[in-house]
């Protein structure tokens, strides 16, 4: 019922793009749109967030409900097992908890309380080829039943543990990790008023995060919400607003100190996150705050995991 297949907008020629591409609206009609997350058999996972539901849109483009009572699911991606992990965030009950999906529906907790405190309302996760999973655990709204001091990064390792491993940031959103395992990118995003970066963080085996970096500065307006990666190294993230919004496409410098800005793909609506999918991973799928869309390219996602 939200099918839209109508080809939406006439894009410039990037070299990223797959010739005469444009953005194709698959859905519409979404509470807030957040979260796609490519299955390897052929689907896609996608959040309609205030209407706190997962849904799917299948190899013949027909969507259908998923999974209900998602509790504010926002961030999802996809372990090595081919399980279902999403960030809850702030919605009435229960909620902040990063959460998996078992493969027989039954929902296991990985991560609710820091040191006693309830999280904030974790937003995005990307995982490493470890199983580690990193999300971020920012609050963008209703901050009075805040119970932890900062707005931070976490690690949650195979075995359950959970670590603070980033709490230097104002408001960490996006995340991903590269397919190396040696970076962990995360956005900086502020936004209104306040920082709105990309910025870089080095890892080591045991997934300790250190020496952070300010890979790109956007210097105002809405920054970072979601990113992805292509299997050159490149960043694909949604940001901006009007006539700002759309994807960012970064390539990080042989050491990942800085990045410049290659190609930017306009779009009409204000975009929430991104991921590459289709059978040859070369789709990429693009949420907003009200649909989703989806763009041939040139290039191939990274593979997942790591990422999402």
């Amino acid at each position: 019922m939200w099918i839209l297949p109508v080809l939406m907008l006439a894009l410039p020629h990037s070299p990223l793009l797959a010739p005469a591409s444009s953005w194709q609206k698959v859905a519409g009609g979404l509470g807030f749109g957040e979260g796609p997350a490519w299955h390897p058999d052929g689907y896609l996972l996608f959040e309609d967030v205030t209407n706190n539901r997962t849904l799917k849109l299948d190899a013949a483009d027909q969507v259908s409900v998923f999974r209900e009572a998602t509790d504010g699911a926002n961030g999802l991606a996809f372990d090595g097992a081919q399980r279902l992990v999403a960030c809850e965030g702030n919605a009435a009950g229960r909620g902040r908890r990063l959460v998996r999906i078992e493969k027989d529906g039954t929902l296991t907790v990985l991560a609710e309380r820091y040191r006693g405190q309830r999280l904030n309302s974790p937003n995005d996760l990307t995982i490493d080829r470890r199983g580690r999973i990193y999300f971020t655990d920012p609050r963008y709204s209703q901050r009075e039943n805040l119970e932890l001091d900062r707005e931070a990064v976490y690690r949650v390792d195979p075995q359950g543990t959970l670590a603070r491993v980033v709490d230097s940031l104002t408001r960490p959103n996006g995340i991903v990790v590269s397919g190396d395992g040696r970076t962990l990118y995360v956005a900086e995003n502020a936004s209104p008023g306040g920082a709105v970066q990309l910025w870089a963080f080095d890892l080591d085996a045991h997934g300790t995060v250190r020496r952070g970096r300010i890979l790109y500065d956007f210097g105002g307006g809405r920054g970072i919400d979601g990113m992805t990666l292509d299997a050159e190294g490149r960043i694909w993230a949604t940001a901006g607003t009007k006539e700002r919004a759309g994807i960012y496409v970064f390539m990080p410098d042989a050491k990942r100190r800085t990045a410049r800005l290659v190609t930017f793909i306009a779009m009409d609506e204000d975009p929430t996150n991104c991921t590459f999918g289709g059978p040859g991973r070369d789709v990429l799928y693009m949420t907003t705050t009200s649909s989703l869309y989806r763009i041939r390219t040139s290039v191939r996602g990274q593979k997942s995991p790591p990422g999402k």
